[in-house]
């Protein structure tokens, strides 16, 4: 018994004992939170005792600092006043720090952290609201801080009106009472103080304005969308760019007023503020997709991985369907334009000419000139050329394999033309005829591979194919398939004159100059004639290839009808070619007065006496030689044509309607003197003035001066917005179909035979493998199917 007695008691003391220790515990564990929270608190204290000095050295320091300078004398100026009233008590500071609500948040936001810092944005706020409106505001000193809107929010001048002053801390309320009544009471409101003291402040921390709602898209503004975006297919359905722009236009009309009433109500300027109704159209959308923060990065035909044009110059590749010594327009102006687009600083220029084997040079290069090498070539080209620009040319000539076609009469690329362009290069595609470059073409888009594609249409194919047996039939077909690969591979076409077909995204100028060669000679006739010599000794002449095309049927038949009419007038004709025969047994059985000679260079000496150059030609697109004949200050007497459109400006240009026309205007010639040209219309006929209006055309002056690839911006209210970019563009869409479906169709041999297609162009050949040190097909393009 008494064992269980003690048993009872030790157990009792050890659970006392248990209990008493755990007690101490809890109790030494709570003395120690207490004295941390004391010791965070009086670290807390030092620090507003710290804020209080600094802000105190703070004002002391702005008077220092924007005092004015007076005479000793005289009592301190009004400013060091304002400084001094403004300085708020320090109690009323302690009193903010020591209150319970500021004190629990600061113990339940804080953490343990060696280096503790206060924001002072909630003053310099605060200061900020109240002279906002009175535009300048008061500059503090920023500071790296744990902010104190995190645990002072509701002492924030964040709202207006009275709620806003109740809920202000009590010192910032009497700081921006103290400023009222300063600005109210002083004389010197505009002192250079308080303007320094406005602005210092409104630089640092100055809010953006809100912007502006823009408003939605309405259903007229989708539809001219829709209906601008769908002019590819409804082109090919054969309705007009005209009443699809007169659409677009009659849908935009009434929101483009609704706009401009409310933004001249509201005293700003509107969005819609150009002529252009399809620049309107595209900036009112990309503001409406730009407010909603969406971007377009792309479609399906989209090829992100082109040329980077932000680093060093800019580099130009122009592609053409021919090359010297076949003297043929696209194989001249090409190289002139290359040689004057080098004189710019701006950009490389490579040139990229047909390569012909050995067998297709003895057939199209005159006199039986023949080269064993590219090299050897390009040296004829580059001499030929210095002899007549008087400058040596700085760019790049580079040779892609070609193939003679004598159906066609032309040279038709074999393989991918884009690929002898390297990558790195593939910025800039100037494309002389892109139809003709094109209609074959099995190989990558030259708008996925290039930023910036032109073509330059060059021939009039319709008219030469219009001449053809089934001339109807075919030039339907061509027709459509000139539209189909110029909106599929090109971003920008120039057509020379009217007299082409009226090609997607085309505009009409004409960018070729004469050679320098004419211009001189038309001075030194200017100036032979000044010293009363006798500069044209001879009358009439034609110059020209010698097919029926070429103008040689209008003039034999305008002749045949007026031969009687022109006694004693006698014309010679200059020209070689496949009709010669047949043109010159033509004449000989009409019994026409022509005299036929051998074809030759314009500027050749036996020509610069004749005094009228007669080209009755209308298939041309652009006849060089008439601009030649003007520049050498002859007379011209040519058809009143869209292709002559160019030269009616001229003094010496006659232009005629009739075939009885055509009698007056040749006699009128050949009775009166050529008026000297002007310096200005001699510059218009200059390279210098063509590379200048190709470059405005092709906006090619855009693109040099914009790393952006063909970015449009316009800015509304100092706010800039890109206007084509972020769009999703339908006709993006249509052109890279077309390209694909061209692609797939041109890929078959079978099909390319069947619209003619010479044999074997698909691929290059072995010969030119060897001449132009290629890769094998096989093993350049090792996957097969289309």
């Amino acid at each position: 018994m008494v064992n269980e007695d003690r048993a009872t008691t030790s157990s009792n003391s050890s659970a006392l004992s248990f209990i008493s220790k755990g007690w101490r515990e809890v109790r030494n564990s709570a003395d120690a939170d207490i004295q941390l929270m004391r010791h965070r608190a009086n670290s807390f204290k030092n620090l507003a005792t710290s804020l209080d000095r600094e802000l105190e050295n703070f004002l002391n320091s702005a008077s220092t600092s924007f005092s004015v300078p007076a005479i000793r004398s005289s009592p301190p100026p009004a400013e060091i006043d304002f400084v001094k009233k403004l300085q708020p008590k320090l109690s009323e500071f302690h009193r903010a720090y020591s209150s319970p609500d500021f004190s629990k948040k600061v113990l339940e936001k804080w953490a343990p952290r060696t280096r503790l810092r206060i924001d002072l944005s909630a003053i310099r706020n605060a200061i900020v609201s109240e002279v906002e409106d009175r535009d300048g505001v008061i500059d503090v000193q920023k500071r790296n801080v744990v902010r104190f809107r995190e645990f002072l929010g509701e002492w924030k001048g964040a709202v207006e009106g009275e709620e806003a002053q109740s809920r202000d801390w009590e010192p910032i309320r009497a700081l921006k009472t103290r400023l009222r009544e300063f600005e109210k009471r002083s004389s010197l409101k505009n002192s250079e103080f308080l303007e320094k003291l406005k602005s210092s402040l409104k630089a640092i921390c100055k809010e953006s304005k809100d912007s502006k709602e823009v408003p939605p898209l309405d259903v007229p503004e989708l539809l001219a969308y829709f209906v601008r975006q769908s002019g590819p297919f409804l082109d090919q359905l054969g309705v007009k760019r005209d009443l699809c722009d007169k659409i677009v236009e009659s849908l935009c009309s009434k929101r483009k007023n609704q706009l401009l009433h409310s933004a001249s109500a509201a005293g700003e300027s509107s969005v819609l503020g150009n002529d252009n109704i399809n620049d309107e159209l595209d900036l009112r959308i990309a503001s409406v997709l730009q407010s909603t923060g969406h971007c377009y990065e792309g479609g399906f035909w989209s090829d992100h991985a082109k040329h980077d044009p932000s680093h060093g110059k800019r580099h130009v590749a122009i592609v053409t369907t021919a090359s010297l010594p076949w003297m043929t327009g696209t194989a001249v102006n090409p190289l002139f334009r290359a040689a004057y687009l080098a004189q710019s600083a701006k950009q490389n220029v490579t040139l990229l000419v047909p390569w012909l084997c050995k067998s297709d040079q003895e057939v199209v290069y005159p006199n039986s000139l023949t080269f064993s090498s590219p090299e050897e070539q390009e040296t004829y080209i580059r001499n030929w050329l210095e002899e007549r620009v008087g400058f040596k040319a700085d760019f790049k000539i580079s040779f892609y394999p070609g193939k003679f076609s004598k159906e066609r009469r032309s040279i038709i690329p074999a393989g991918d033309t884009s690929q002898f362009i390297p990558s790195k290069d593939a910025d800039i595609a100037i494309l002389e005829e892109p139809e003709h470059l094109n209609w074959y073409h099995h190989g990558r888009r030259w708008t996925d591979k290039f930023n910036h594609v032109v073509g330059i249409v060059h021939t009039n194919y319709l008219e030469y194919i219009k001449r053809e047996k089934n001339g109807a039939l075919q030039a339907f077909l061509v027709k459509h398939i000139n539209n189909w690969v110029t909106r599929a591979y090109c971003h920008k076409v120039l057509r020379l004159s009217a007299a082409t077909q009226d090609l997607p995204k085309s505009v009409i100028c004409n960018v070729h100059g004469v050679n320098p060669k004419f211009l001189k000679i038309g001075e030194k006739v200017a100036a032979e004639r000044e010293l009363g010599q006798q500069a044209f000794s001879k009358g009439a002449y034609f110059l020209g290839k010698m097919v029926w095309a070429k103008g040689y049927r209008e003039l034999i038949d305008l002749l045949e009808k007026h031969k009687n009419d022109l006694d004693g007038f006698k014309l010679d004709v200059f020209g070689n070619g496949e009709d010669a025969h047949e043109v010159q047994t033509a004449a000989k059985r009409l019994d026409l007065n022509l005299n036929f000679l051998r074809g030759r260079d314009h500027a050749d000496d036996s020509l610069h006496g004749y005094k009228v150059f007669i080209n009755p030609s209308v298939s041309d697109v652009l006849c060089t030689a008439t601009a030649e004949a003007l520049a050498m200050g002859k007379f011209v007497v040519c058809a009143d044509h869209p292709s002559n459109e160019f030269f009616r400006s001229f003094p010496n240009c006659f232009t005629y309607k009739s075939s009885e026309d055509f009698i007056a205007k040749v006699r009128e010639a050949l009775a009166s003197e050529p008026q000297p040209l002007t310096p200005e219309q001699r510059y218009n006929l200059s390279w210098e003035a063509a590379t200048q209006r190709f470059i405005e055309y092709s906006d090619l002056d855009k693109v040099l001066n914009n790393t952006e690839d063909g970015a449009k911006f316009s800015r509304n209210n100092g706010k800039i917005i890109k206007k084509s970019v972020p769009l999703p563009s339908l006709t993006g869409m249509v052109d890279g179909g077309l390209a694909f479906a061209h692609y797939c169709l041109t890929g078959n041999e079978f099909l390319r035979r069947c619209t003619g297609a010479t044999p074997g162009t698909r691929d290059y050949d072995k010969q030119h493998c060897k001449d132009l040190n290629l890769l094998p097909p096989q093993v350049e393009n090792p996957i097969y199917g289309w």
